[in-house]
Formats: structure tokens, sequence, C-alpha cells
């Protein structure tokens, strides 16, 4: 039994090898490698660090280049050495290696899908980190909730991907949920990723506030922006900026009741609010403010085509029905759908636990094949 099963993963390891070509050539490797020689070359000529602006980019570039370039040599030399276990296995009729086969495949198959969905990224911003912001739809508790389980939800997508993750700002709700937060996500192409996360988001399920155990639908919205550095692609300029401080409460800590640390900063011409209390100093948070705020002046900036910042004037998602991108419904049937792509899944629990790369690949696939628009 087990030789036979041995000829299936010696056929499918076959069948990956193609998937594994088209992948190398759609990222372009030698291409990829000659640009990193060339950076490289340039960080080792005299004076390379007197035009800090110039030298970080070239960093940047760089570390992006070296990281494709390991992650699908990784790729095809565990392709190698799957296939030089199923000779192994094979030859030795071992039960053993067999399930250690299925296992490495598994895991390489689920590398192979993650690389093919890069592959689909050609944003300008697609390899920045990503800022998201959680805001409940009208409904008080019950909407309150419904943010909270979607920003629990990106946080755990974050650690499945192995991304690191960081609370910039985070408002407890009434009785439950939250009122308003926001989280950094950090790793190569984590707004490309996310970037198809950007709406409404609708809930339908019995609420666990109603006493009478009603049916009840819920509106969240996610905003998804990139994380910019101050390379002067957004002009802030500080009179336009109004700040106030305030002491913080819910998750910040038992530090943030004692002193004025969190921050908001309003934006006058645009009216954007942004706001920050996770960090303990002030200075820290009117930082992640600035970040939030510059992410969201480039979101506009390149939803408007607007060439100045004191030409854009925010757009206010409505959070309601018929706006949504995705519905959960939790009851009276079990299901993930998403309005755009048409994906679905009945995995709800799963989904909730952070599984969506269906859904970010549907988008991203459809994106690139013209089928859907930004």
């Amino acid at each position: 039994m087990a030789l036979i099963e041995y000829d299936v993963y010696r056929q499918k390891l076959r069948e990956l090898e193609p998937e594994l070509a088209k992948l190398s050539a759609a990222l372009d490797l030698d291409g990829a490698r000659r640009e990193a020689e060339r950076l490289n070359a340039e960080t080792e000529q005299e004076g390379f660090w007197n035009d800090l602006q110039r030298s970080q980019k070239v960093q940047i570039r760089l570390k992006q280049l070296q990281n494709k370039i390991a992650r699908q040599e990784k790729l095809l030399s565990a392709h190698e050495d799957l296939t030089a276990l199923c000779d192994m296995g094979q030859e030795a009729d071992d039960g053993e290696l067999l399930e250690e086969l299925k296992s490495e495949y598994a895991a390489l198959e689920a590398q192979v899908e993650e690389a093919r969905m890069a592959t689909l990224l050609s944003g300008e911003y697609d390899n920045s980190n990503a800022i998201l912001q959680f805001h409940p739809g009208a409904g008080g508790t019950e909407a309150q909730d419904w943010a909270q389980m979607l920003y629990r939800m990106y946080t755990r997508w974050a650690e499945r991907h192995g991304f690191a993750w960081k609370t910039l700002n985070y408002e407890d709700g009434d009785e439950a949920g939250l009122k308003s937060a926001a989280v950094s996500i950090e790793g190569e192409n984590a707004y490309g990723l996310l970037k198809s996360e950007n709406g409404v988001h609708r809930l339908v399920r019995v609420s666990p506030f109603d006493a009478n155990a009603r049916r009840q639908t819920s509106f969240a919205a996610i905003e998804v922006m990139p994380e910019m550095t101050d390379d002067g692609s957004v002009e802030i300029r500080e009179e336009d900026i109004e700040m106030q401080v305030y002491r913080a409460s819910g998750a910040g800590g038992q530090h943030v009741n004692k002193t004025s640390s969190a921050v908001r900063l309003i934006h006058k011409p645009t009216g954007i609010v942004v706001a920050s209390q996770q960090e303990r100093s002030q200075f820290q948070n009117k930082d992640n403010c600035m970040k939030m705020l510059r992410a969201k002046l480039l979101e506009l900036k390149a939803q408007q085509h607007a060439e100045k910042i004191s030409d854009i004037k925010g757009v206010q998602m409505k959070i309601e029905w018929g706006s949504q991108i995705r519905s959960y419904v939790f009851m009276p049937y079990q299901m993930v759908k998403d309005t755009r792509t048409g994906y679905e899944t009945a995995a709800i629990d799963s989904v909730m636990d952070g599984d969506l790369d269906g859904f970010l690949n549907a988008y991203l696939t459809k994106l690139a094949t013209g089928e859907l628009k930004r």
C-alpha cells in the first residue's frame, strides 16, 4: 500500500515542477539577482550614506530582492529534497518516511500557493506594511462586538503568516467589543495581500446580547492603508494639524490613566481624525498618529488622483446594508461569501480564526485579470 502512495506523491511532485518554473519566470529571478548585485555594489561605494533618503530606499529594495530570491530558492530546494525523500522511502518501503513526505508536501503546496499570490502583487505600495482601522457600524454593543471579532480575525491572519502586528489604538466598547481600533501589520506584501479587505463587513447571527435570542445583522468597516515612511510623497504641514492630548482608557495598560499620554490628531483640510493611546509616551503616540494620517492621506490621494493634499476631501464609507464587500452568516446556516468575487466557504470558524487566503487569492486573481477594479 505504501508503494502505491509513494507513486501518487511522485506524480504530484512531477506536476508541481511546471508551477515552480512558472513562478521563477514570473518572479524574474535572474533580473532580481542582477538588480541585487548592482544595489549591493552601490552600498559599498564611498559616500553611500551621505544621502540618507537614497540609502534607505536602496537598503529597503535590496532586502526585498534578497527575500524574494531566498524564498524561491527555498521552494526549489524543498522540491528537490522531497523528490529524494520519495525515492528513498519507496526503495525502503518505509511507512514512517511516507508520513513525513505527506506532511512536508502539504507545507510545500501551501508555500507555492503563497508565492503564486505574491506574483499577483504589482501595485506601487503592495510590498508595504499595512495599517488596519476598525469601525463598528450603528447598533451599539452588537456592532462593537463584531468589530472586535474582525480585529481578532486579522491579527490571527497575521500570526498565521508569521507577520508581526502591533496595536496602534484601541478604545473599548461600552459593554463589549470596541469603539475603534487600529493595528499595523508588518511583513513583506502585507498591504498588497490585505488591500482587498478594505470595506464594509456584514454579520448575521443570533445575538448573544439579546435575551430573546433573535437573529441580528451587524456591520463594521475596515480601512486598509499602506504604512509609509516620511519620504515626501505626501505633504503634511504643521499648521494643518490640530493636536489634542487626553488620558487614555481601555487596553493600553494601567499607566494610561495616570498621565495625558494619548494623542488625537485632526487634519484640518480633510477632517481626518486619528488617535493613539497604546504607547507610554505622548511622543510615541504622536508618531503612531502621524503614521496613520500619512497612510490615510496617501490612500485618498491614490483614490482621487489628487496632486495636492489640500485638494483632497475625506471620503466616508456608509456602514450599512447594501454596501458590504463580504457577508458572514452564522445562522440559519454557516457561510462566508465575498460579494465582489463570489468566493464562498462554509468553514466559518476557520475564517474567523484567520484563514482568509481563499478570499485574498480570489480577489487578487480577478484584479490581475482585469475582472475587478480596485
